[in-house]
């Protein structure tokens, strides 16, 4: 069967996240923020408001256990929008060329309910997605299998008959699991490329200048 519907990842995918670009500001400099970032707000501390936890919750925790850190734990939620630098403008053309065409639009983000609500009136293209679910308002996260089977199962989609996107090989892993065409996003061009190979996107023209001896007026 083929292709008929799209699902991406967000961040990372569509939008800029980062939270170096926010602790550039607050910490001395990179090694102490890489040491920071690598010891105490983790991606496993911060994958747990993407499952569900409250902010206010989880930075009392951290702050309990590094004293020394509190205001730099406070800021990941308090400043949080300083760390999404915009979109990710190759991605979204893609994404508005698959509108264009008609192909039926997804997303499957690991991002707490609360942040989400605070980014979404930012980026006008989350308005385009036929669904969209989002982790922290389900109580599940990817990689986990269940969060794929409910995105299947609440918009009615064949695993063999969707693509989706995802800049975390755990996370495509897990949805061939299910048997759904996964692909690791590296960068526009390549899901361009990976889009026309499934028929969902047609070949774009060539960019190549004119023959010799033509004008372009």
């Amino acid at each position: 069967m083929s292709t008929k519907a799209v699902a991406f990842d967000l961040g990372g995918v569509l939008i800029d996240w980062d939270p170096r670009y926010l602790y550039r500001k607050l910490l001395a400099d990179e090694a102490a923020m890489e040491e920071f970032l690598a010891t105490v707000c983790t991606p496993e501390w911060n994958a747990e408001q993407d499952r569900g936890r409250p902010f206010a919750e989880g930075v009392a925790e951290l702050a309990g256990r590094h004293p020394e850190h509190a205001v730099a734990i406070a800021a990941y939620h308090e400043r949080w929008p300083e760390m999404v630098a915009g979109d990710i403008p190759g991605t979204v053309e893609v994404l508005a060329d698959l509108r264009a065409a008609g192909v039926p639009l997804y997303a499957l983000t690991n991002w707490s309910a609360e942040t989400f609500a605070i980014t979404r009136p930012r980026f006008e293209f989350l308005d385009w997605f036929d669904g969209l679910l989002v982790s922290g308002e389900e109580g599940i996260a990817k990689p986990d299998p269940a969060i794929f089977r409910l995105l299947l199962d609440r918009f009615g989609l064949d695993p063999a008959a969707t693509f989706f996107v995802d800049d975390s090989e755990t996370n495509v892993a897990a949805a061939r699991g299910l048997g759904i065409d996964a692909v690791r996003f590296t960068g526009p061009e390549r899901l361009r490329r990976d889009l026309v190979a499934r028929r969902l996107l047609a070949r774009p023209a060539p960019t190549a200048g004119p023959s010799p001896g033509t004008r372009r007026s």
